[in-house]
């Protein structure tokens, strides 16, 4: 059974409940690495916007240095999407089942050097922060572009304002067809009840990860590690057994 969830969610024959199924669960990761991370390096690491506007808040009062950390930020992030990409069309190239599995597993290994790395800092200072806020940047970048790729670009899991977005479009679309009556335009609900469950699946993973920083520290990150391991494990054992992966 477990197996099975597993080629469902994270398996190379895609379907649109277990695009739905990743969506949600990466959501949570995510919403849980900023919250946690933000408590741990006092820097939200999927929030590219709020970090080019930074950069140029920080280049207009002179403070360059702190700009270029800023950039390195950016290029940290791109560098876990095309990581991603790189490790799918790899993957593609020899026909794995675990196309998509196998960014998932980079991504909860670096979870874990987080939470190492962490723990055996206690509080962190200097350029320790640096290094995890990197860290963390490249991990938001490479599952973004996981679910990303999966969905064709119709599931975002780092960052709301999409998810906002769409969704009062949706509400938007469904109010104009029943105000209007226009048969032209069709209400799309099982679309809007997919964004609001990623939604509130990014709030939950929040305040789980704030919660389990506060009461934990950075052992908080051992079932986040583990949750994407069991999603991703089976793909690859497959490809294993199959002796596609040497």
């Amino acid at each position: 059974m477990a197996s099975n969830l597993s080629r469902h969610l994270t398996g190379a024959s895609r379907t649109e409940s277990g695009n739905r199924g990743l969506g949600y669960l990466l959501a949570f990761v995510a919403g849980a690495i900023n919250a946690g991370g933000f408590l741990a390096v006092q820097q939200y690491t999927s929030h590219m916007t709020g970090i080019v506007s930074e950069m140029a808040d920080l280049i207009a009062l002179g403070q360059y240095r702190f700009a270029l950390f800023g950039l390195a930020c950016l290029a940290t992030f791109i560098g876990g999407a095309a990581c991603t990409a790189i490790l799918v069309n790899y993957a593609r190239s020899r026909q794995l089942q675990s196309e998509y599995a196998i960014p998932l597993l980079v991504e909860a290994s670096l979870l874990m050097a987080f939470g190492i790395l962490g723990a055996q800092h206690g509080t962190m200072q200097g350029g320790v922060v640096s290094i995890t806020i990197l860290l963390l940047c490249f991990v938001m970048g490479l599952q973004n572009a996981v679910i990303t790729k999966i969905s064709g670009a119709v599931i975002r899991t780092t960052h709301v304002t999409g998810i906002a977005t769409d969704l009062g479009i949706d509400l938007g679309r469904w109010l104009f067809c029943n105000l209007a009556r226009n048969k032209d335009f069709v209400p799309r609900p099982k679309r809007g009840v997919m964004l609001g469950t990623l939604l509130v699946s990014f709030f939950v993973g929040g305040l789980a990860g704030a919660i389990g920083f506060q009461t934990f520290g950075y052992a908080a990150t051992i079932p986040l590690a583990a949750a994407l391991v069991a999603a991703a494990i089976t793909p690859v054992l497959d490809d294993v057994k199959g002796h596609k992966l040497r």
